[in-house]
C-alpha cells in the first residue's frame, strides 16, 4: 500500500490514499489556516475511530443496535515530557444495552488495528529519493 503526500499551500498537507484525499492543516498558531485537523490530531482520532469500528462491528454482529453507543476520549498530558501520557476511551451505552456485554465491549476495542500498532511499533525507513 502506497499513500501519497503533497503540498497544497501554506501548512496544509494532504494524503492521497485508495482514492481518498485526506486533508491536514496547522491551527493559526502554528501559521496554518486551521482548515482540517492536524496530523497528529489525525493520529489521536484514528485511535478513537477504529475502537468505533470494532464497538460497531460486534453490535451488528449480535443484531443490537448501536446508534446511542458513543466513543469518548480523553488524553491526559504529560507537561514536563510535553507528551500524552494517557488515553482514556469510555464506551457510553444507552441503558437498555445488555450489562452482559460491557466488558465484550472493552475487548473489542482492544482488537483495534490502531491501537495494536503503537504498542507494536513497525520498523521505520525514512529516505531520500530523487524523482526521474
Amino acid at each position: 500500500m502506497s499513500i501519497r503526500v503533497f503540498f497544497p499551500g501554506n501548512k496544509k498537507v494532504y494524503a492521497e490514499q485508495n482514492g481518498f484525499i485526506i486533508q491536514t492543516d496547522q491551527p493559526q498558531s502554528g501559521g496554518g489556516d486551521a482548515s482540517a485537523p492536524s496530523p497528529y490530531e489525525l493520529f489521536l482520532a484514528s485511535l478513537a475511530t477504529c475502537g468505533g469500528i470494532f464497538v460497531k462491528g460486534f453490535c451488528d454482529s449480535r443484531g443490537i443496535p448501536a446508534d446511542n453507543i458513543e466513543l469518548i476520549q480523553d488524553l491526559k498530558y504529560d507537561t514536563v515530557n510535553r507528551r500524552v501520557s494517557q488515553i482514556k476511551i469510555s464506551i457510553n451505552v444507552p441503558p437498555e444495552f445488555p450489562a452482559e456485554y460491557y466488558q465484550a465491549l472493552v475487548n473489542a476495542v482492544n482488537h483495534c488495528s490502531v491501537k495494536k500498532l503503537v504498542y507494536d511499533p513497525p520498523e521505520f525507513v525514512v529516505e531520500t529519493v530523487v524523482k526521474a
